[in-house]
């Protein structure tokens, strides 16, 4: 197959949407708190975004990027927005779980970005190891990065960015140093970004567009997140941030993959359970305080997934839900 391989017709397509005289084009959200929605977008946004990241990165006009990111998500959509802005050199490729398994060993890519199952997909075969390293500025965005997977990036070579965004927010609007003498425990807002916080210590974006992430902002407007506001649970009149807990149960359980979520209870109003794929008898809870230790550990085959690959929080409070008066494979902690 030769390459770099030719745009495809999905691609296309949205480069002469993008190109139109419309002023606005749909993109769908990935959903991983709720029903995926379309949004409405103004491309001068987009074009705004684009810039800024361009700007960041210090890219210019002949450097390479790869595509390996789904159109139909704005993760997609701005790697093309970006290549058009910066007159970039874009390499389509298919949308895999493996995005470097088809290109040679000769080839340089100046920029790209990648989820982090496909980093992780990556540093797992030599050959597309070497390949990854070789991506002189990656950005890694569309779920959290497991420690284990930052820790197995800190010693590249490359340039390597974990990065903040959402749809609404038209990709990312913040960065943070993965690796190398550089690397950052917080994330820094690309120029031009203003952010606070509210009463609830939710992030605010330049004045207007809240989100549901609860963060902790430092006096140089660094931040860190916390984790999200519906993913708060009230036991027993605690209120106890989910992320933060699960984080610390799975960096103590390796060998399971586990996430946490409630169910509705008489006595503590929401009881946190686990969901489990593994044995449930092996998860050690020693990590956590009293409030955040689940009640039970729910065996599972599969943790529900979004498609961009986010754990699905919905699905998985509705599949402990389901499966709770069954108590079928579960452990008390």
């Amino acid at each position: 197959m030769p390459f770099p391989p030719p745009i495809s017709p999905q691609v296309q397509a949205f480069i002469e949407d993008f190109e139109s005289v419309a002023p606005t084009l749909c993109v769908q959200t990935s959903g991983s708190t709720g029903t995926p929605k379309m949004l409405h977008v103004q491309k001068t946004e987009m074009l705004a975004s684009a810039q800024r990241t361009c700007a960041a990165l210090r890219l210019k006009s002949g450097d390479s990027a790869l595509l390996c990111l789904p159109i139909k998500y704005i993760s997609g959509k701005m790697m093309v927005v970006r290549a058009l802005v910066a007159k970039l050199r874009l390499i389509d490729v298919p949308v895999t779980g493996h995005p470097l398994a088809g290109v040679p060993a000769d080839i340089d890519i100046d920029f790209a970005a990648m989820t982090p199952l496909q980093v992780f997909n990556s540093l797992g075969v030599p050959e597309e190891k070497a390949s990854l390293c070789r991506i002189k500025k990656l950005i890694i965005g569309g779920a959290a990065i497991d420690p284990e997977l930052e820790k197995s990036l800190r010693d590249l070579p490359n340039e390597i960015y974990s990065t903040y965004g959402m749809t609404e927010t038209l990709s990312h609007i913040a960065l943070r140093r993965l690796n190398g003498p550089a690397a950052q425990k917080h994330y820094h807002p690309l120029p031009g970004i203003e952010i606070s916080a509210d009463e609830d210590g939710c992030l605010i974006i330049a004045g207007t567009l809240k989100s549901n992430d609860i963060v902790k902002i430092f006096p140089d407007k660094s931040f860190v997140v916390l984790g999200r506001k519906d993913n708060v649970v009230n036991s027993g009149g605690v209120k106890v941030q989910i992320e933060v807990a699960e984080a610390k149960l799975q960096a103590a359980n390796p060998q399971n993959k586990i996430v946490l979520t409630a169910v509705p209870d008489k006595k503590f109003g929401e009881m946190i359970v686990a969901l489990c794929e593994g044995d449930p008898e092996s998860v050690n809870c020693d990590s956590l305080d009293k409030y955040e230790r689940p009640k039970k550990i729910l065996k599972i085959s599969k943790i529900p997934l979004t498609p961009t690959h986010k754990t699905d929080r919905a699905g998985a409070r509705r599949l402990a839900q389901a499966i709770f008066g069954g108590n079928a494979g579960t452990a008390e902690k």
